[in-house]
């Protein structure tokens, strides 16, 4: 059985160091490529390995880049034309964005070097809007893993309950409790106010970064977390 296709966050990983080497570097046995492969091992992403000892390994890792030069409008030869549509979108994206690219796979390569955080990740469904943020899936998953820190949470229910006596969507108003009674009582789920782009493994929750919003509502802020806040939502809404 073939190993599975490269996710975005691996892709976003292997650009940042296409750009950072020459061509004539990219071969297996480039000490960056190498140490690229063993990050590459170590993300929480894929759990289903058919081929482990072909899994992402140095020459793996090579291919990969050769199908950038492909594409790179810069290159003046002809490279690997096996390249993927992701492979294609991500160097269209961040090709005159490298500056964020390093960003987020710095990133990506921290959390990956954390072993008790890797497993906590790995622990948290995926869903299909990790497939579409811009920053990848491993921060998105960071980003979900952080506003369900139930201490967090439930610290800022009580606060929020205090202030205003009862526990209903800062987006839309909905109460559960209003709704379902009994069922519904303390209910309300909470959402990470910071932008993806600002989020690091070291970051700190405060209860001024989480906001209590409906299951509704926190899909919606999820369907555009790179770009969409809660008072965007609350204008759309309004609108």
């Amino acid at each position: 059985m073939r190993n599975p296709k490269w996710h975005r966050d691996e892709i976003i990983l292997a650009l940042d160091l296409y750009f950072r080497i020459e061509p004539g570097q990219i071969h297996a046995r480039n000490p960056e490529v190498i140490e690229l492969s063993e990050i590459l091992n170590k993300l929480p992403i894929h759990e289903d390995r058919p081929d482990k000892l072909k899994f992402r390994n140095p020459n793996g890792v090579g291919l990969k880049l050769s199908n950038f030069l492909a594409i790179d409008p810069d290159y003046p030869g002809k490279g690997m034309e096996a390249y993927s549509k992701m492979d294609e979108q991500v160097f269209q994206e961040f090709h005159n964005n490298r500056t964020m690219l390093s960003k987020i796979a710095f990133e990506i390569k921290k959390i990956a070097s954390d072993t008790k955080l890797g497993t906590r990740l790995s622990q948290i469904e995926d869903d299909e809007n990790s497939i579409t943020v811009k920053e990848g899936k491993v921060i998105y998953k960071l980003h979900k893993l952080k506003e369900r820190d139930p201490k967090i949470s439930r610290k800022k229910k009580e606060m929020y309950y205090k202030k205003y006596g009862k526990l209903d969507c800062e987006v839309c108003s909905f109460d559960f409790f209003e709704v379902y009674g009994g069922l519904g009582k303390g209910f309300i789920e909470c959402h990470h106010r910071k932008p993806l782009n600002e989020l690091t493994s070291e970051t700190t929750t405060t209860l001024n970064d989480l906001a209590l919003v409906c299951s509704n509502c926190h899909r919606m802020l999820h369907r555009r977390l790179s770009t969409l806040s809660v008072n965007s939502l609350k204008d759309l809404i309004g609108q």
